[in-house]
């Protein structure tokens, strides 16, 4: 099914497995959706870049492991592909129960891609504070 999707749809059903994985607090579904290299990169809201898959996974373990609660309503999602890289621009509407507390707050994110033999892979996440 996904080789009839044109490249911008299969860039956004790439992003919205990310969606579903951080949504689900799903840490295997979350690495199956990345790029596992020492070349990926993440920046949460507030904290340095990631750079390693390593890396970054600690910090999906640390965040899913401190988090009841995590559901996104994404808006104004405009995806672009060159070639074997895509982004998609977005903003991430959330309500989460982190640590016992309840909150609800609006993320600005950007998230590349790479084409590789298994599909889009999710190599680099960028979420700031902004809305």
């Amino acid at each position: 099914m996904e080789s009839q999707l044109s490249e911008v749809e299969e860039v956004k059903a790439a992003n919205q497995r990310f969606y579903e994985a951080f949504g689900a607090l799903d840490i295997g579904q979350m690495e199956a959706l990345w790029d596992t290299s020492a070349d990926a990169m993440c920046v949460h809201p507030g904290w340095d870049a990631l750079v390693g898959w390593d890396a970054i996974r600690a910090s999906w373990v640390g965040i899913f492991d401190n988090t009841m609660l995590m559901h996104f309503n994404i808006r104004y999602v405009n995806v672009a592909v060159r070639g074997d890289t895509a982004w998609v621009t977005c903003a991430e509407h959330i309500s989460s129960v982190l640590q016992g507390r309840a909150s609800n707050f609006g993320i600005l994110a950007t998230n590349i891609f790479v084409r590789t033999p298994h599909g889009w892979k999710l190599s680099a996440h960028h979420a700031s504070s902004g809305l």
